[in-house]
């Protein structure tokens, strides 16, 4: 009986409860929105590589290494001579490791020259390993294997020819146009930079920088793309490069004797650490976006109890009559607190909706646009203390209300006021 007269009640007022309504539909949206996905940016950030024991490159501090050698963000200090890549990759504690250049770009996403080994061992998220929606590894010099992002944004297809610039600018003038690339592969969607990312040989990186000097084109010397496959094509240095290990207890062995090596200057960081670092360096973003989502949800719930209290004087012979009838203070105090957890349970429920269906829709725009794969499914066992404390603040404040319900006299809605 109670819930039918709670309910009876609001939609007697439904054109204020509908008011309410969308506000804590709008602030539970936001809360639970940002939450999810800060959640989720955290999960996709710190599985951004996997499996990876130890990057190695020239001296530098740990987060510079890790944002160009893994999110492909800045440049190197220096580079890390091939001589030294050899020797510290035949150490007997090393399993297999994956050589990165960087340096060029192609319409403004990076190119990164490797070799097999890291289609074979890298690793993203949980161990995942990189897959291929089209084609294969490139084999030749003049290869290229596309990342999602890539080829969607790009329109590209296997077959296609592609010409990389010096630097890593949008818009370059600097384009290494006589010796093009032809895509053979792209990879599936990982949710990391790969996806953004144009891959080739270390032996193409070399080729295209034989006529260059300093960031542009030798004057008085043209090698063409036919010449330089007669060329020896070794790399003379690399950006860094991935290490894994035979056995994770020999992780600090090696890296202290990677930064402790005598032939040049290098930097051994252990990739979980540093992404540790990094996001508790961002963390304080995270924590005001949370603050300010809180309180819109209180300034909402505090606009419903505002409501509530400014239709109680419109209810007033309302109340009058049910204390007329027989109904007691409590009666009137628990109808209010049904009202309220009644319009938050519609709110909650409204929300849930809402945020799934705001999901489903900028998916695949926060894919294309930042790399963030975001789950449409919000809700987990952290959103029940969630709920939880949601409808413990509502029935707080709904108290107010209550409570002038309870104080209020019989005589208040039946006295005749002139």
């Amino acid at each position: 009986m109670l819930i039918k007269l709670a309910r009876l009640s609001l939609w007697n007022r439904r054109g204020t409860a509908l008011l309410t309504l969308l506000s804590l539909i709008i602030s539970l949206v936001l809360l639970l929105g940002i939450d999810h996905i800060r959640k989720e940016a955290r999960n996709s950030f710190t599985n951004t590589v996997s499996g990876t024991d130890l990057i190695v490159g020239a001296r530098s501090g740990q987060l510079n290494l890790l944002l160009y050698s893994v999110f492909r963000i800045g440049n190197a200090t220096a580079n890390v001579s091939w001589q030294t890549y050899e020797r510290i990759a035949r150490h007997p504690q090393i399993a297999w490791t994956i050589p990165l250049s960087l340096g060029d770009s192609h319409r403004g996403y990076r190119v990164l020259g490797t070799n097999q080994s890291y289609f074979e061992h890298y690793r993203y998220a949980s161990s995942q390993q990189l897959q291929f929606a089209e084609g294969a590894a490139f084999q030749g010099v003049y290869e290229a294997v596309l990342g999602a992002e890539v080829a969607r944004q790009l329109g590209y297809t296997l077959g296609q020819e592609i010409t990389l610039a010096h630097g890593i600018g949008a818009v370059s003038f600097s384009e290494h146009k006589d010796k093009p690339f032809t895509v053979t592969g792209i990879l599936a969607p990982t949710g990391t930079p790969v996806d953004q990312t144009v891959h080739v040989s270390l032996e193409g990186i070399e080729a295209i920088h034989l006529d260059w000097q300093q960031g542009a084109p030798m004057p008085g010397r043209q090698i063409s793309a036919e010449q330089a496959l007669e060329m020896d094509l070794t790399p003379k240095a690399i950006t860094a490069f991935m290490v894994g290990l035979n056995s994770r207890m020999a992780t600090f062995v090696v890296q202290r004797q990677v930064n402790e090596f005598r032939g040049e200057p290098l930097t051994a960081i252990l990739p979980g650490v540093a992404l540790a670092e990094l996001w508790q360096m961002l963390s304080m973003v995270e924590n005001i976006l949370l603050l300010i989502t809180l309180l819109v949800l209180v300034a909402g719930l505090v606009g419903m109890m505002t409501t509530l209290l400014a239709s109680m004087r419109e209810r007033q012979r309302e109340v009058a009559i049910l204390r007329a009838v027989g109904a007691s203070p409590w009666y009137l105090f628990w109808l209010i607190q049904l009202e309220v957890l009644l319009l938050t349970l519609l709110a909650m429920l409204g929300a849930a909706g809402l945020l799934v269906a705001a999901l489903w829709g900028v998916q695949d725009w926060l894919a294309a646009n930042y790399g963030l794969f975001i789950s449409i499914n919000p809700f987990s066992w952290y959103t029940l203390y969630w709920a939880g404390g949601i409808l413990l603040s509502a029935a707080v404040l709904a108290c107010i209300p209550a409570m002038v319900a309870y104080r209020r006299a019989l005589t208040d809605g039946l006295s005749i006021r002139l």
